[in-house]
Order: C-alpha cells, then sequence, then structure tokens
C-alpha cells in the first residue's frame, strides 16, 4: 500500500513539533511519525529510535552513497538530516499514512518527489520577534548557534508561499484545531 505524507515544516520554534505531537496523540490510528535519521548529538530526553536515529557522520555519508534516502540536506555545517526510505516503506506497510515534521527545504524536496501523494503545511509563527523569543526561552543554545537559528529561520520564512497550505500559529489550540482538519480532509 502506498498511503499519503503529511509534510509539516517551519523555522525552528514556530511550533511545527507541537502541532505535529498533537496530531499523533488524536490520529494514533491513522497517522505515523517518520522518524529522520541525523549526525546530531541527542539534545536532552531525546531517544535514538524514537526522535530520530542518530547516526555517525560516516554511516550517514554510506547510506547517501547506497542511495537510502529520500531526501537529505546538510542543514548546519557537518549536521546531516534525512529521511530513509526504509521508514516510510515501514509505516506505509502498516496501512498508515506518514507525517513529517521537518525543515522547509527537506519539505519542499518530499513535496518534490511525492507532489500528488503529498500535503505540505508551513507553520508560520505570529511574527519573527516572537519566534526569537521562543528559540532563546529554550535554553538549549549558545548565543552563536542562536544566532545561526535565527539567520535560517529568517531565510526559511521566505519559502512559506511555495507550501500547499500557511497555517498560522498565532494561537496553539486554533492551529491545532485546523491542522487537524487539514489532515482529515486530505487523508479521507
Amino acid at each position: 500500500m502506498e498511503g499519503k505524507l503529511i509534510i509539516f515544516s517551519a523555522p525552528s520554534g514556530a511550533g511545527k513539533t507541537t502541532i505535529v505531537r498533537h496530531l499523533l496523540e488524536k490520529f494514533s490510528d491513522k497517522i505515523e511519525f517518520s522518524i529522520s535519521a541525523s549526525t546530531r548529538e541527542p539534545r536532552g530526553e531525546e531517544i535514538d529510535g524514537k526522535d530520530y536515529y542518530f547516526i555517525s557522520k560516516e554511516e550517514f555519508l554510506h547510506k547517501i552513497a547506497k542511495q537510502e534516502f529520500i531526501e537529505f540536506e546538510e542543514v548546519y555545517s557537518g549536521t546531516y538530516y534525512g529521511t530513509l526510505k526504509a521508514e516510510v516503506e515501514r509505516i506505509w506497510s502498516k496501512g498508515k499514512h506518514v507525517i513529517f515534521d521537518i525543515d522547509v527545504v527537506g519539505g519542499l524536496r518530499l513535496k518534490s518527489k511525492f507532489p500528488e501523494q503529498s500535503l505540505s503545511i508551513f507553520v508560520q509563527p505570529p511574527s519573527f520577534e516572537v519566534l526569537k523569543e521562543r528559540l532563546r526561552g529554550r535554553g538549549t543554545d549558545s548565543e552563536d548557534k542562536l544566532s545561526e537559528r535565527f539567520a535560517k529561520a529568517e531565510h526559511e520564512l521566505s519559502f512559506a508561499d511555495r507550501f500547499d497550505v500557511i497555517l498560522k500559529n498565532h494561537d496553539l489550540q486554533t492551529a491545532c484545531a485546523d491542522a487537524d482538519r487539514l489532515l482529515l480532509d486530505f487523508i479521507k
């Protein structure tokens, strides 16, 4: 069975992960999370095989050479992220649709590879200032890393109109309700 792909992309701090978690909780019988592979170190409570497949840069590059990725990107210098073909096939084999929490470029790549089977949703924060406050409030990044994230976020906001839908996240409860409707309309 080939299912559908629901792609959530946004700059870091826009709320996409919170919205995706809401959908996974509410529609666990219909969708499953695509776990990305990454060369970065786990943060906080992250678990290998649940939050990401944490692999070495060498292993990642080997998988690229063997064409095991649907899409991949060097998101930050020396740090790779990607979607494994085997991961999507694993979820489809269960008769479920795949939901992604993925960076903007990766989301657009997925959409271009599965134009008919996917719905791409860009989660838009209330403003760039709010986004910066959220990232700072996490307390997980150094000032240098924050500056890098801010620059990347500003660039990513310019891609919003390339997505099928822009989901405004001014109020989380409203954004989640809107996401519920988008998902159900798409998979019916």
